[in-house]
């Protein structure tokens, strides 16, 4: 229900001309002590100033220090196709090989994507695919807020995003332990003409950094479906290990990694992804907020 805003009466006019009258004694009191005391305030200021030891403009200079951004902690990117390891891209991808697929618009300074497709065909048995994608993406600390800040905010975009894909279906997300500052595993099943997809995306944040990694299996052409678990399992062990490659890359630089003074105009945007020949059945999965 509305309520009315109540609003204030209006002094009685003789009223207000009595506390007028009032203040004027006040006024004139202050002005004479004001007056009386001029150079001995102005020496008092003075010496305030002189025992301090710093001049105006130093105190200036040390507020506007105080009210600085923090510096954000990791200043670079690992090289997207390398943040995983030999072993592990054989395990998740086996018919990959080193072939990850960078994109075009990497920048180690603030993002970085990369993917792998597997096709291990069985013959008449049918085929066992499998789509991995890691995608890398690193805030500034600016007049928006620090590095750290904007880094949670996008996770939380990233995490809602994979739990809201079209044509989903037994979606389920948990807390993934041991992965940076925070992070969240996103399972689910999509069904495409191809077959049956299982989705697993896990989205994990490090101080000012941002990876999300997007890994789908199915069985072709007959072929089994593979296990969720299982692939939920590589998923994260591979988000930890793309963590700390972000922690490798910035080694070196002391008490924490100094970014640019100008902030990044583009931390904002989301690493672009390269689609693969049947990446179709993930594109939803993988797209950034």
């Amino acid at each position: 229900m509305h309520r009315p805003v109540q609003r204030v009466g209006r002094v009685p006019r003789l009223t207000r001309i009595l506390v007028s009258a009032a203040a004027v004694p006040v006024m004139l009191v202050a002005a004479g002590c004001s007056s009386d005391s001029g150079s001995d305030s102005g020496a008092a200021s003075s010496d305030a100033n002189n025992s301090s030891g710093s001049s105006p403009d130093a105190q200036a200079s040390g507020s506007a220090s105080a009210n600085a951004v923090q510096v954000a902690a990791y200043a670079t990117l690992p090289e997207s196709c390398s943040v995983l390891s030999d072993k592990t891209l054989g395990a998740l991808v086996p018919k990959a090989g080193k072939s990850g697929k960078k994109s075009s618009t990497d920048e180690v300074s603030e993002r970085g994507n990369c993917y792998w497709t597997s096709l291990d065909d069985n013959g008449v048995k049918g085929s066992q695919y499998r789509w991995l994608n890691v995608a890398l993406l690193r805030f500034d600390s600016d007049a928006r807020g620090t590095g750290d800040e904007q880094a949670h905010t996008y996770f939380e975009k990233q995490v809602s995003a994979a739990k809201t894909v079209t044509g989903a279906k037994n979606t389920k997300s948990a807390p993934v332990s041991g992965t940076g500052d925070e992070a969240t595993a996103v399972s689910y099943d999509l069904k495409k003409k191809e077959g049956a997809f299982k989705q697993q995306t896990v989205v994990a944040r490090v101080e000012n950094v941002v990876v999300t990694l997007d890994y789908n299996g199915a069985g072709l052409a007959g072929e089994k479906t593979p296990s969720a678990a299982t692939l939920l399992k590589a998923a994260e062990k591979a988000a930890k290990e793309a963590v700390a490659a972000v922690a490798v890359a910035n080694e070196g630089d002391g008490d924490g990694a100094k970014s640019s003074a100008s902030p990044s105009a583009s931390a904002s945007k989301p690493a672009s992804k390269s689609a693969s020949p049947s990446a179709s059945a993930s594109e939803s999965a993988t797209k950034k907020s």
